[in-house]
């Protein structure tokens, strides 16, 4: 899910999990009414996770999970050392985590969620804090997870992270579900042509139906490979040619309203 600033992603994500309970409606988790029932199955991190700070990495993760339903006490080492391997904090695992940077706390964060490899996995805003480096490993360790069968359920308002990430995405806006469908479907390309030229002038008197822009124009036809051929005998120099597609970004900004955020003049 994604949307600006104030659209309701973290209350959704809480919602799912059972710590907020919707107004009205009716909430289902994995086939089931009862969220409590599957909880066991379900891997969270909402946005800014918590630890206890004096205590190290993995003090924090073999309480959290003690605190969980079904963790065996005697595999529980090997499950802190596999959730601390997979986002990387192996090398730092017994410094406190007064200690760890930002992105390090988001990993930890992660690692929380992984512990009891569950089948679907809720995160909001995993790569908040992390540099460029990071945000590929973790990117990776999801795509990975989803390889191997576990359901990501991804809320975040960083649009390359989604494009990067997702093949269905739902877009919300204060609180509603304002659009869901495939990214394949939302960002397909729109019947127009974009053809950059810069013999922009000579372009446009040769083509009905144009719209034109600093450098490009866009043309609605039916046959691109003819219009290219015209165009190039007509002695415009087309520089590409290709079908225009709506950006993930064009998607949000005309379902959604202005981010919380914002404050207007009077």
């Amino acid at each position: 899910f994604l949307g600006p600033n104030g659209s309701g992603k973290t209350t959704t994500v809480r919602m799912l999990l059972g710590l907020v309970l919707p107004t009205s409606g009716r909430l289902e988790l994995m086939g089931t009414t009862k969220v409590r029932e599957v909880l066991s199955q379900v891997g969270a991190m909402v946005e800014g996770p918590a630890a206890v700070g004096h205590l190290s990495g993995r003090a924090n993760l073999a309480l959290l999970d003690a605190a969980g339903p079904g963790g065996s006490r005697r595999t529980r080492k090997g499950r802190v050392e596999q959730a601390l391997e997979q986002v990387g904090l192996a090398g730092v695992d017994r410094r406190p985590v007064t200690s760890y940077s930002l992105g390090m706390r988001q990993r930890l964060g992660l690692a929380g969620a992984l512990l009891r490899r569950p089948r679907l996995l809720v995160l909001d805003e995993p790569t908040n804090g992390l540099d460029p480096q990071g945000i590929h490993e973790v990117r990776e360790l999801l795509l990975e997870l989803n390889r191997g069968g576990t359901t990501v359920f991804l809320s975040s308002h960083l649009l390359s992270e989604i494009e990067a990430l997702c093949d269905r995405v739902g877009v919300l806006d204060r609180g509603r579900l304002v659009a869901q469908d495939d990214l394949a479907v939302l960002c397909a390309p729109t019947g127009r042509t974009a053809i950059h030229t810069p013999d922009l002038e000579l372009a446009r008197e040769l083509v009905l139906d144009e719209e034109a822009h600093n450098d490009y124009l866009l043309v609605r036809t039916d046959d691109p490979a003819k219009l290219n051929a015209r165009l190039v005998r007509a002695g415009v120099r087309v520089e590409s040619l290709a079908p225009e597609r709506r950006t993930l970004e064009d998607v949000v900004l005309e379902l959604t309203s202005s981010g919380s955020d914002r404050i207007g003049s009077r």
